[in-house]
């Protein structure tokens, strides 16, 4: 799912470095300005939104990374380690790192649940929030029961063949073009991962409803993207939509849930104008100021 991400010239050479300590997380900032921060879904990684963080930088710092268990960074052995406090706790340190008060978070499916967890908990550092593909609730379609089947799966026959059942083959939902993504992704990342990341945070999405006293209170503006034909995330997306007191949903014609990839050009545009828009009504995100009282993580040099 990466290679086609990083055709796009970019005019300056982002930023590149590993976090080290007890868990290392690979992240990288594109531009300079506001941060933004983005999150990759399930078997993706930080290349993901290279498209965007390049098309960004001009007027924004855009900061991605690797989720734990994913490509350049840590993959820890235990199940304890992939719960969904951990990944969002992840957050707070790629935002340290980049030395942001405030930022403007998103991600694409499983990344765009984790960081609307996010938001919900730090709502004061959050000016808005763009979330594409949204993932379904555990309890609804493919949801926890398919979690469980692909990594046990995974357990018994290796990530490969299981891929070929649950995520890249016919019963994953992806276009051919999409499925190719998917897994190049996916192959890149310990199968050890991707199984706990399935029982431990796919396997307990929670519905929007469920999430809608919390939603409700989040007034900051959001942008929500899905593809017309995302069959996965169509539905959460309307759903997350009406929840959000200052949503604006675009269904974007023609795209399947690799929203970004599949239609890199507009959803940059829309992105653009959404961020602008955000940063001409908050000042105080229009002004970056190092964030108060964290220390600044140790790095090290990372290659891509």
């Amino acid at each position: 799912m990466t290679q086609d991400a990083e055709r796009l010239p970019s005019a300056a050479p982002p930023q590149r470095e590993r976090l080290v300590g007890d868990l290392p997380l690979y992240v990288e900032a594109h531009g300079e300005g506001p941060v933004i921060c983005l999150a990759h879904g399930f078997g993706g990684s930080a290349r993901n939104w290279r498209p965007q963080a390049r098309a960004l930088a001009a007027s924004f710092r855009t900061v991605v990374f690797d989720l734990r268990g994913h490509g350049r960074s840590a993959a820890p052995v235990t199940a304890a380690a992939y719960r969904r406090d951990a990944l969002v706790g992840d957050f707070d340190r790629v935002l340290d790192w980049a030395g942001a008060e405030r930022a403007l978070m998103g991600g694409i499916s499983m990344g765009a649940g984790l960081a609307l967890h996010h938001a919900l908990l730090h709502k004061e550092r959050v000016p808005g929030l763009i979330l594409a593909a949204f993932p379904p609730a555990a309890s609804r379609g493919r949801g926890g029961d398919w979690a469980h089947a692909f990594a046990s799966a995974i357990d018994r026959v290796g990530l490969e063949a299981a891929g070929a059942q649950y995520a890249w083959g016919p019963k994953g939902g992806f276009d051919p073009r999409a499925a190719e993504w998917v897994k190049a992704g996916f192959l890149e990342h310990p199968p050890h991962a991707v199984a706990h990341l399935l029982r431990e945070v796919l396997a307990s999405q929670p519905s929007v409803a469920e999430l809608s006293v919390h939603l409700e209170a989040f007034t900051a503006p959001a942008l929500v993207l899905v593809g017309s034909r995302d069959r996965l995330s169509l539905a959460a997306s309307q759903a997350l939509a009406e929840a959000l007191p200052r949503a604006q949903l675009e269904i974007i014609e023609g795209a399947g849930h690799l929203v970004n990839l599949e239609r890199r050009e507009y959803v940059s545009d829309l992105m653009l104008r959404f961020a602008t828009e955000v940063r001409e009504a908050d000042r105080r995100w229009a002004s970056p100021s190092a964030r108060g009282g964290a220390p600044k993580p140790q790095v090290s040099r990372a290659e891509e």
